[in-house]
């Protein structure tokens, strides 16, 4: 079982309406939320924790996830409100006001953490609510109790407009890269971690500091995967683009599920990944969110899609 551990939200996406007025629609979103459900259509093991709401909107989430075949049992639910986003496009590319105080994830402590049965192999950390307390010292606090024993990842996916402050959040990614055995960012969010430089040189230094794989999506040009000795390129698959909504989230979902088809997701397995398991991992991401971008809002593929 792969579980996914972080934010649930509803997005609101812009639209017009039958009478030509700019209007928002909701839609079931948040980025560990996107790869749980992406990771459930595309056939693997999928689980979900996060502090979800009892409202209307939470339950939205609920059955959202359900219906994507992942198990919401491990969810600490609570009266608090739903967290909201609304979204901007400009160009196809996102940006987003979040309405978060007081909300069900935001307020989400160690005292909601699950006890995790062995059937959990994987965790999957990152997304926003990794950035304002307490939830990001939560699920901070869920990676440094499972990851010597378990598979983790972590996508921070950067929202460099919601960081309040940058230096605690720093110090934070910092530690979870330290702990995560798979890292992936964008390109963007390695040279905003990092600095400039070669892509592969920068993963290379995340990889020094423990992790054993790091995935590079680099939007239209493709995703490459690096660990110690090796650096393998997949180019995104040719789509026309509806929004970017979702894209990362997806890749993550298809390297996770190929390489659980694969029987890698074990950190012995990991730390000695064959070329064409690597490859595998990259083509099924690339291509699974090249059909998440090619229609509006985060709407992941089902494997038969692919």
């Amino acid at each position: 079982m792969i579980l996914s551990c972080g934010e649930a939200l509803i997005d609101m996406l812009p639209r017009t309406s039958q009478q030509g007025e700019p209007a928002f629609a909701p839609y079931a979103g948040g980025a560990v939320f996107n790869t749980a459900i992406a990771l459930g259509r595309l056939g693997a093991p999928s689980a979900f924790f996060s502090g979800l709401s009892t409202d209307m909107l939470g339950e939205i989430l609920v059955e959202t996830l359900e219906a994507s075949q992942v198990d919401t049992g491990y969810c600490a639910r609570s009266a608090r409100p739903t967290t909201v986003a609304f979204v901007k496009l400009v160009n196809g590319q996102a940006t987003y006001a979040f309405y978060d105080e007081n909300t069900a994830g935001r307020l989400l402590a160690v005292s909601d953490l699950p006890t995790l049965p062995a059937s959990v192999g994987t965790l999957f950390f990152g997304g926003i609510s990794l950035v304002n307390d307490p939830a990001a010292s939560t699920y901070e606090a869920l990676m440094a109790r499972e990851a010597p024993a378990r598979v983790t990842m972590i996508d921070p996916n950067i929202r460099p407009g919601f960081i309040t402050d940058e230096p605690g959040y720093r110090a934070r990614i910092a530690r979870m890269l330290a702990l995560a055995d798979i890292v992936k960012l964008s390109d963007e969010d390695l040279h905003w971690l990092e600095g400039e430089g070669d892509l592969t040189a920068l993963a290379r230094a995340i990889l020094a500091r423990g992790p054993k794989l790091v995935l590079i999506t680099e939007g239209a040009k493709g995703a490459r995967a690096v660990t110690a000795t090796q650096d393998r390129f997949v180019a995104a698959t040719k789509v026309t683009v509806a929004d970017t909504v979702g894209a990362g989230d997806t890749f993550n979902a298809g390297a996770l599920a190929a390489l659980h088809q694969a029987g890698a997701l074990t950190k012995t397995a990991l730390a000695a990944l064959p070329d064409d398991v690597l490859d595998a991992a990259l083509s099924l991401g690339t291509r699974a969110a090249a059909i998440t971008v090619s229609r509006p809002g985060a709407n992941p593929p089902w494997a038969h899609e692919l």
